[in-house]
């Protein structure tokens, strides 16, 4: 396989040919922030939270699904960079309702960490408090539009993982809606087969299971690593 040398944030490194810059980053201990990214899912670079700046220019790229080229110079750490990562949280934050305190998945929840690591102690823009739902007509499972933030996890699991494609997205802009089927209620679903996986991949807590209290729900990401290599190896086929 060839592989290509490249430079980030001026460190020499190699990666194999078609890799991301998000994968020749990570296997070289370089650190940079994603939320719609899971291991084991296709790469759609919905949060743009992974820009980085590529050549001499500084031309902003997502780094998720950005191939490694020969000589390619990159910069993952940049005040420019930090500037808009802060923007992109504040923007998730005002979009929808999210209040922590009173969230499954306060101090378990990906939206959350990452403000606190980027310093997002306020945020800049008007809210728009959007009226949203609460659909816990699932027997096991609910999900709180309030606390989405469209990373389409949900969605790329159970399609490429549990194969049904239960979820989907309606609409644009501020309107989009993460829907179960023809927009009906997730408990009416005919093709949910009530597996868990969203609620492992969602890095909110958007995706729920019922029962849970504040901050009591964690995600078990090993899990979902576990079901993809099992998949991969065919290894619960005799």
């Amino acid at each position: 396989m060839a592989v290509r040398t490249l430079t980030i944030n001026e460190k020499l490194v190699s990666a194999p040919e078609g890799a991301t810059i998000l994968q020749a980053a990570r296997e070289n201990g370089i650190d940079i922030p994603t939320l719609c990214q899971l291991d084991g899912l296709s790469t759609v670079g919905a949060c743009r939270l992974c820009l980085v700046e590529v050549g001499p220019s500084g031309r902003l790229q997502a780094a998720c699904v950005t191939q490694v080229a020969e000589e390619m110079v990159v910069r993952t750490e940049t005040p420019k960079l930090r500037e808009y990562r802060k923007m992109i949280i504040e923007l998730l934050l005002t979009e929808r309702n999210h209040v922590c305190a009173v969230c499954v998945a306060n101090h378990h929840c990906e939206l959350q960490d990452l403000a606190v690591k980027l310093g997002v102690d306020h945020v800049r823009f008007e809210y728009l408090h959007p009226h949203l739902a609460v659909d816990v007509s699932h027997e096991l499972f609910g999900i709180d539009h309030n606390r989405c933030v469209l990373c389409t996890r949900c969605v790329r699991i159970c399609d490429e993982i549990e194969g049904v494609h239960t979820w989907d997205v309606s609409g644009r802009g501020t309107n989009a809606r993460i829907i179960s089927d023809l927009n009906q209620p997730w408990g009416e679903s005919p093709t949910c087969t009530s597996c868990g996986k969203c609620v492992q991949a969602c890095p909110t807590g958007a995706i729920f299971r019922q029962g849970s209290t504040v901050a009591e729900m964690e995600k078990d990401r090993q899990r979902l690593r576990f079901l993809l290599t099992a998949r991969e190896k065919r290894e619960w086929l005799v």
